[in-house]
């Protein structure tokens, strides 16, 4: 089994790396499978890879729903590739919490684009994933970047504040904006607006121009109060409109500035060194976690203890050291 499973991870990695476009999305659905074989099949295949990827800027995009998200990545990625870029687009779509169904109709909404061969899509579910991104993002990175994708584009969920979680897997965030959001700026959408390197205000045409220039003249007031959200780089405001391109090119001088200039003083690399850390202690926590709760005994412990809480016959934090210490002492039998 191991010499196949050798086999197979050598046949992928070198089809990767040729430029084999197939094997790629074979290998994001090896890496996005629940069973335990493919997830070991899926490390050898990550760890044989790792050592091809980086060579991209990672861009995360966000914004409310109805903000014009996939339309303004279906201009935005087209005129990258016009420019020679590669892009991989990893657009998460929401999940049902009830089917954990999912749409993935990102290919329909981004018709410009769709059949462009410097540019792929890949819509994975987010399958209840705090944060607006799917399970297995980071791994689909570097499998794009080994392939040679050069630009990484994460379009998330634009679940209220959750996008928090995708700024430590990219490097330049990128938040969009309805024109006319005044009412939003009494509470600034921190968890948004803070962690931002650029607003956008999309929608900059026809009847919203001169809306939109105020609503981002409102937005470069309230960013001078907040902290950067990238050391040494003061966040942006601009306007754009995905229908007619306007803003388009200015918004990729500013990435492209803001890669130079991060990488000029070191904190391009610092992140991605504190993203790597990131990812390792989130693991821990996600392994923790589904050994605890994937145990037999302790679900059914779980279920005594949790009587005698609804009762009140023991208080939650008696309850969960009880649990935890029977938990650690079947680790050690």
């Amino acid at each position: 089994m191991d010499r196949n499973d050798n086999k197979l991870v050598k046949d992928l990695a070198e089809k990767i790396l040729s430029g084999d476009i197939l094997s790629l999305s074979k290998s994001i659905t090896l890496i996005e499978s629940v069973k335990d074989e493919h997830q070991k099949t899926a490390r050898k295949l990550l760890n044989s890879l790792v050592p091809h990827s980086g060579n991209s800027i990672r861009i995360g995009i966000t914004g409310s729903p109805g903000v014009g998200k996939s339309t303004f990545i279906d201009s935005f990625a087209g005129y990258l590739a016009g420019l020679g870029r590669k892009i991989a687009i990893l657009a998460i779509d929401p999940s049902s919490t009830k089917s954990k169904g999912s749409i993935l109709g990102d290919k329909t909404r981004m018709q410009k684009i769709a059949n462009n061969p410097n540019v792929y899509i890949r819509p994975s579910p987010s399958r209840g994933s705090s944060g607006g991104i799917a399970d297995r993002t980071r791994e689909t990175i570097i499998l794009c970047e080994a392939y040679g994708f050069d630009t990484i584009i994460i379009e998330t969920v634009g679940v209220g504040q959750s996008e928090v979680l995708v700024r430590t897997i990219v490097d330049f965030f990128l938040l969009l904006l309805q024109p006319g959001g005044g009412d939003e700026l009494q509470g600034l959408k921190k968890g948004s607006v803070e962690i931002a390197d650029l607003l956008v205000i999309n929608k900059a045409d026809g009847d919203n121009i001169n809306l939109a220039e105020l609503t981002k003249n409102a937005y470069s007031l309230a960013v001078h109060y907040l902290q950067p959200a990238t050391p040494g780089w003061e966040t942006k405001v601009v306007t754009s409109s995905a229908l007619n391109m306007s803003g388009i090119p200015e918004i990729w001088e500013i990435i492209q500035d803001f890669e130079q200039k991060t990488k000029q003083t070191g904190a391009f690399e610092s992140r991605r060194q504190e993203q790597n850390l990131d990812w390792f202690y989130s693991l821990i926590e996600k392994n923790l976690k589904d050994l605890f709760f994937g145990s037999s005994q302790i679900r059914k412990k779980l279920h005594n203890i949790e009587k005698k809480i609804k009762i009140g016959k023991i208080i939650p934090s008696d309850a969960s050291e009880i649990i935890l210490n029977y938990f650690i002492n079947s680790l050690n039998k």
